[in-house]
Parts: C-alpha cells; sequence; structure tokens
C-alpha cells in the first residue's frame, strides 16, 4: 500500500467520522480516489468555510436570505427523498454550499448575540 493510499484511508475514516454516508454514486472522485465526503457534505464544507471568510470580511447577510439558503437544500434533498425530481452531484454541492454559508451565519449570529447577552450581565 502506497502513501497515497493510506493517506485516503484516513480522510476516509475521517468523513465517516463527520457522519457522512459516503455513498460512491453522490461523491466526487479525483485520480481514481473517492472524496472522504459526499458532494453534498462537500458543498457543505466548502460553504461554511466561505461563510467563515465571508463574515471575517464584514458581509452582512439578512435572515431571510440565510433561511432560503438552507432551505433549498433541504427542498433538493426532499424532492429526491420522494423521488419526484433525482439530484445529481453538481446540484448537491451547490445547495450544500449555500446551506454550509447560511448555517455558519446562524451559529455566528447566534454566538455574537449569547456574547452580548453575557457582557451586558457583568
Amino acid at each position: 500500500m502506497n502513501k497515497r493510499d493510506k493517506a485516503w484511508i484516513k480522510l476516509m475514516g475521517l468523513g465517516h467520522w463527520l457522519g457522512c454516508h459516503q455513498m460512491e454514486s453522490r461523491s466526487f472522485s479525483l485520480w481514481g480516489y473517492q472524496f472522504p465526503l459526499c458532494a453534498r457534505c462537500t458543498g457543505v464544507l466548502i460553504g461554511e468555510i466561505l461563510g467563515i471568510i465571508m463574515i471575517i470580511l464584514g458581509i452582512h447577510l439578512e435572515w431571510s436570505l440565510i433561511i432560503a439558503f438552507i432551505l433549498v437544500m433541504g427542498a433538493d434533498w426532499f424532492v429526491q427523498y420522494i423521488e419526484l425530481v433525482m439530484s445529481n452531484n453538481v446540484r448537491r454541492l451547490i445547495t450544500g454550499t449555500m446551506c454550509g454559508i447560511g448555517v455558519t451565519y446562524v451559529y455566528f449570529y447566534v454566538i455574537r448575540n449569547i456574547v452580548k447577552l453575557f457582557m451586558l450581565k457583568f
């Protein structure tokens, strides 16, 4: 077993530990290796990173947009679940990215408000 194979096995273990189902048909592959996260989870991770960058840059998102970003992924999952429309990996990546951005902003706003509330008590 070469170094790439060993690294891939460790990354797949990390993806599994993070809770991703890692279905091969719903995952991207590169150089013959399946990504350790499915397309949707990859999108969520990318979205969380983008969300952090956006917050650092001072970009403000309204709650309505944040909720819409989260609901888009939920809607994509739901229509796939009830077999109304089959999703594809590109759509999963895009909706996952939107959800990741939305969830990151939810965390940020909730934590910021808790800190504000905590600071007022002193």
